[in-house]
């Protein structure tokens, strides 16, 4: 992997070092990270809900409110309409509890994701009428839904879409109003919220009572769906944080504990690898409305039966989507020109198409490059892609759109609909939109980012206590990585369970123990090597003894 270091600001790390008091190297972080001066580095750090924009800044935020209240006064019946993912269930559950506390008469409904697809549907839209429904509210979903909102209209259903993904088109759907911070027109200063983060300012101007009892949820949609974790949804998922390790939810303890997570210290890494994926498994090989029940679950009994099953079906779709990567990998090897494919494009009669985006992420960490997977049924094919920091996916799917029958998604992240026939042409297509002189879009992926060279003995309790500050960490807002050169390994590396090993690293009259959980990508030195070490420091508590330990990204061999 290459590895890329930032340049050192003396003139601001001083200033920084000095207003916050903290150590120069700390200060250099949050030069890397583009804040510069003493009042935007104490809103990273100290920021709290206040420091939220006013959600009446979003466009169409006062008619939806109005027309919410409206809905209320009257009795009319409300449909709360999300997506199949952790992001589009929590937000469903978010808005469905704050309907039920404001006394609304309202109903949930989550597409199937095999019988109904992505998004807002005609067939939905009839049953809602049927229903009685006359407000259909949506949630992660609708931006791009022009037809079915105007045959929503054409069933006496008014329409409110609530969505953070970004217009195909100019063309703007039929909607009494819609909130998005992505849409032309919208002047709120964030644009980066998740689904549940659009939700939960949409609950913020519906009423002040109990916006952030349900921070737990924003915290749990907004880092299953990998936004960037800065400004505004640093906040959000701080104090949701917060909220996760404290709440007393059933549903929430529930999969908590069946995750074998310690809720005192949930982290988002947990949410990422063990929560969120037991939320989203519903969704993806069955009714997403069992996630729902669990989220918004008062019974601890019924709370326990449901984690199970989200764990059960879990570990089975850890066994489709195992052999589907194995598949996808030996595709990559026999169909793929990787001097030549920018972006991976494979495609299969026998995938999940409930599974293959986790496999497209996959690829794209094993190759370093976008990558979409695509699952057809007969002559149709759905997709699901994923992208790599720096390139721009659903510009450059949008650039080969001809070739498809529907697409949505944002950066990082895009699902399509394809014909059987075009697949060829759309491979092709999006890797010549992917030319030499796009140097900010670089489909290669991205080199190792390091913060700060510096000597071993520099790291030490102080800064590591203060890199807790830069908590948490996620997308927009990577772990702090350090680089040191000329580290001899004191020990022999030995094998620590089945995914990785450690040795002593000493520099100087600093010694340190390095470990890794990833020895298949990371190459094991020999005892007497000298060796370049990119890691990230932390303190290894055991026995009582509090030690510093370097967690490795990667490492070269010197000598």
């Amino acid at each position: 992997m290459k590895w890329k270091s930032n340049g050192i600001n003396q003139r601001l790390q001083g200033v920084l070092s000095e207003a916050l008091g903290v150590t120069p190297l700390f200060a250099q972080l949050l030069v890397n990270r583009g804040i510069t001066t003493p009042r935007d580095a104490k809103t990273f750090l100290f920021g709290d809900l206040s420091s939220c924009h006013d959600p009446f800044l979003m466009k169409d935020m006062d008619k939806a409110v109005a027309r919410i209240k409206e809905a209320i006064e009257k009795k009319e019946k409300i449909l709360v309409y999300g997506d199949y993912d952790v992001d589009g269930v929590t937000s469903v559950a978010l808005l469905s509890e704050t309907l039920r506390v404001m006394g609304a008469e309202y109903e949930t409904f989550i597409p199937n994701r095999m019988d109904d697809g992505y998004g807002l549907n005609i067939q939905a839209v009839k049953v809602a009428k049927e229903d009685k429904v006359s407000l259909l509210i949506t949630v992660d979903c609708g931006i791009n839904s022009y037809e079915e909102v105007e045959y929503a209209g054409e069933c006496g259903i008014d329409v409110i879409i609530t969505d953070h993904h970004v217009e195909r088109t100019e063309q703007r759907p039929a909607a009494c109003a819609i909130v998005d911070p992505h849409q032309t027109g919208c002047m709120y200063p964030f644009k980066n919220l998740a689904g549940v983060g659009v939700a939960y300012k949409l609950v913020c101007a519906l009423t002040d009572s109990n916006a952030e009892e349900h921070l737990d949820l924003v915290a749990l949609g907004t880092i299953a769906d990998i936004m960037p974790l800065v400004e505004e949804n640093r906040i959000l998922v701080k104090n949701g944080l917060k909220k996760l390790r404290g709440t007393e939810k059933p549903g929430i303890k529930a999969l908590v504990e069946v995750s074998g997570v310690e809720q005192e210290k949930i982290t988002c890494r947990n949410i990422g690898f063990a929560l969120g994926p037991r939320i989203n498994a519903m969704g993806r090989i069955g009714s997403a409305d069992v996630a729902l029940d669990l989220l918004i679950c008062k019974d601890r009994q019924t709370a326990w039966q449901l984690a199970c099953r989200l764990d059960t079906e879990n570990k089975n779709r850890q066994g489709i989507q195992k052999n589907i990567l194995r598949q996808a990998l030996d595709k990559v090897e026999k169909e793929i020109d990787l001097d030549e494919d920018k972006v991976i494009v494979l495609s299969d009669d026998a995938w999940h198409p409930g599974i293959i985006g986790i496999v497209a992420s996959k690829i794209t960490e094993e190759y370093s490059r976008p990558a979409i997977l695509i699952a057809f049924d007969g002559e149709n094919g759905r997709g699901s892609g994923r992208s790599v920091k720096g390139f721009n996916l659903f510009d450059a799917i949008g650039s080969a759109e001809n070739h498809l029958v529907g697409y949505g998604g944002h950066k990082q992240a895009c699902g399509i609909n394809i014909k059987r026939d075009n697949v060829g042409l759309f491979r092709e297509s999006l890797n010549k939109y992917v030319s030499p002189s796009r140097e900010d879009k670089d489909a290669d992926g991205e080199a190792l980012k390091i913060d700060l060279r510096i000597p071993l003995a520099y790291i030490g309790v102080k800064l590591i206590n203060e890199l807790d500050l830069l908590m948490p960490y996620g997308q927009g807002n990577e772990e702090p990585l350090f680089c040191t050169s000329g580290i001899r390994v004191k020990t022999q590396p030995r094998y620590i369970g089945t995914s990785g090993f450690k040795f002593l690293a000493t520099c100087g009259t600093q010694t340190c123990e390095a470990i890794t959980f990833r020895k298949n990508q990371i190459t094991k030195p020999a005892k007497g090597d000298v060796i370049d070490l990119a890691y990230a420091p932390s303190i290894n508590r055991w026995a009582g003894i509090d030690t510093i330990q370097l967690n490795i990204k990667d490492l070269r061999i010197v000598n």
